[in-house]
């Protein structure tokens, strides 16, 4: 492993955080950083050979707002899936995964965590569609409601100072904004004119609690929000220390389960690792989709799961619905319910994003389907993906990708990054934790699958948004110094960035940084990022390819179909 040595930096980004002695270029460091999670991952092969298939290219300097190393963390991930896509490659088809390569570009897997507006449709990217209001029109069926349809809505998911000094509070309107202001005294219907005033009216409620009382609102009402600890202090918490023992990607062989034999990858006509498998996909919003749409790309036919009465934002479709089918159907329909089962009767991996009793209280918990599994004959692998991880005191609370950032320490820091010393919380510059909760827990799945085809039994695979962003924090990844977040400032001309942003507006500021310095990358060419299809239910759509590239096309990840909206086929849809 090339040598790196961080050291303290308490003055710099904080309490429990350590900045890099010396800088290293960011592929060189993605190596390092891609063997420290290899070893560290249970189940993840060890063999020096298949490490050595992996190669890392791209830009030196960092390339995000801010000291994060998320896109190196995200690039040594992608390249962890495809040495495990080599190695099923290799039991399914006999092709030696030592002698095939593993090919990933740090800046792609920077610009994959902003996926979300990296595309775009008939001609217009993400950003002019959102900047001139013309997204919302792409939607014949809205799935947003009022969520976000006025100032006051839209500025109940934010960052505030509390009355306790120094410390902030991230509140979240979790897609009902309505409850959330009023438990806090405030009149949802205020008639704010901008989100500014919006904000300025919040915070002066806000400021009359202090973090405590506000934690103790939300767990009363069952609201979503959290504190913003410095890494330090949720390191001292009973739920960072119970998180801190489960590896980053954390898949078991469920014991407990009634015993199954192996199931061999199928052998058909598309090479890719995945081909033939089955996967449900019962999910929102982003971390779970990613999910869906990594094992898509590697050649699995995935079918996601909506309600239509339930929210979700509507540009996600454009993009994590790619290589997908999607249905609708309503769990408090007993028939719906039954259609689902019928779908994960014959599904080899199940994909569910929403709290573990929640989803257990409607029959789809872990151990109703291992029964299941049990009594067809043949494992599945259960996934899951939440905030706060598989057990502890905070499991059951809900939580997204702000919650996240807020709990590990990674507002804080990236509130000192940019200059404040009094607290002041700022979230990370992309939905990293989302993305990186979804990458993980494509990993395991792919681990698990492999797994089963060599030794049979069923497995649960759990990611979560918290130790998604925590890992960056950890001391043998270590944080960009100040001085190497100033030449990527000077280099990239970050617009600004504040507490009230909400993280789609502070993707805005990312975007425009890059296609000012990285045009080769959206504009056709050889270094695009960019696959096209000519057809689909938006017309013409450009997204941003798999990140992860395999020495051996046929078998290399991509989508044979373009996104579709969510609800869009019909209940009978049957597996391919």
């Amino acid at each position: 492993m090339t040598s790196h040595e961080t050291i303290p930096s308490p003055d710099i980004y904080g309490p429990g955080t350590f900045a890099d002695k010396d800088f290293l270029p960011a592929p060189q460091d993605a190596r390092r950083i891609f063997e420290y999670i290899a070893k560290s991952t249970p189940g993840f092969t060890q063999s020096k050979d298949l490490w050595n298939t992996v190669q890392f290219q791209g830009s030196e300097l960092p390339i995000i707002p801010g000291p994060f190393k998320a896109p190196l963390i995200a690039a040594a991930l992608h390249a962890m899936c495809g040495v495990v896509a080599h190695e099923i490659v290799q039991d399914r088809d006999g092709t030696a995964a030592s002698t095939q390569r593993v090919n990933v570009n740090v800046d792609h897997a920077a610009i994959w965590l902003g996926t979300i507006f990296a595309a775009s449709v008939q001609g217009k990217d993400m950003s002019e569609l959102v900047r001139s209001r013309e997204l919302r029109t792409l939607f014949q069926r809205d799935f947003e409601g009022d969520f976000m349809s006025s100032p006051m809505r839209q500025r109940t998911t934010a960052l505030y100072k509390t009355k306790t000094p120094g410390v902030w509070y991230q509140l979240h309107g979790s897609l009902d904004a309505a409850p959330v202001l009023r438990a806090l005294g405030i009149d949802p219907e205020y008639p704010a004119k901008t989100s500014d005033e919006a904000y300025e009216h919040i915070a002066r409620h806000v400021e009359q609690w202090t973090a405590d009382e506000l934690e103790m609102l939300n767990i009363k009402n069952g609201f979503c929000g959290s504190i913003c600890f410095t890494p330090q202090g949720w390191n001292e918490t009973a739920m960072g220390k119970r998180l801190a023992s489960h590896p980053l990607v954390n898949y078991s062989r469920q014991s407990h389960a009634i015993p199954t034999p192996p199931v061999p990858f199928p052998k058909v006509a598309d090479k890719r690792p995945l081909a033939g498998i089955k996967v449900v996909e019962l999910v929102r919003i982003i971390a779970g989709p990613v999910i869906g749409s990594t094992l898509a790309a590697f050649g699995a036919d995935v079918i996601r799961v909506n309600c239509s009465r339930l929210t979700d934002l509507n540009v996600l479709q454009l993009t994590l619905n790619a290589g997908k089918r999607t249905i609708d159907l309503d769990l408090t329909k007993e028939d719906d319910k039954s259609r689902l089962r019928e779908l994960i009767a014959d599904a080899d991996v199940f994909i569910q994003g929403f709290r573990p009793n929640v989803i257990a209280r409607k029959g789809f918990g872990v151990n109703d389907l291992l029964e299941m599994a049990g009594t067809r004959g043949k494992g599945i692998v259960y996934v899951e993906e939440n905030c706060y991880g598989p057990d502890g005191p905070y499991h059951e609370r809900p939580g997204w990708q702000q919650i996240g950032d807020a709990a590990s320490g990674s507002s804080y820091v990236m509130g000192r990054s940019l200059g404040f010393k009094d607290g002041t919380s700022i979230l990370p510059p992309l939905p990293i934790s989302d993305m990186t909760t979804g990458l993980v827990g494509a990993l395991g799945a792919l681990m698990a699958l492999r797994d089963r085809a060599r030794h049979g039994g069923s497995y649960r695979v759990t990611s979560s948004l918290v130790k998604a962003d925590a890992i960056a924090l950890e001391p043998e990844i270590g944080l960009y110094a100040p001085e190497v977040v100033e030449k990527s400032n000077q280099l990239f001309k970050w617009g600004y960035i504040g507490p009230s942003l909400f993280v789609t507006e502070i993707l805005l500021v990312v975007m425009d940084g890059w296609k000012r310095v990285f045009a080769q990358y959206f504009a056709a060419g050889p270094e695009s990022v960019l696959t096209s299809f000519p057809e689909g239910p938006w017309g013409h759509m450009e997204l941003l390819k798999p990140v992860v590239q395999l020495s051996d096309t046929r078998v290399s990840p991509r989508w044979l179909t373009p996104s579709v909206p969510n609800c869009y086929h019909p209940q009978s849809i049957e597996w391919l």
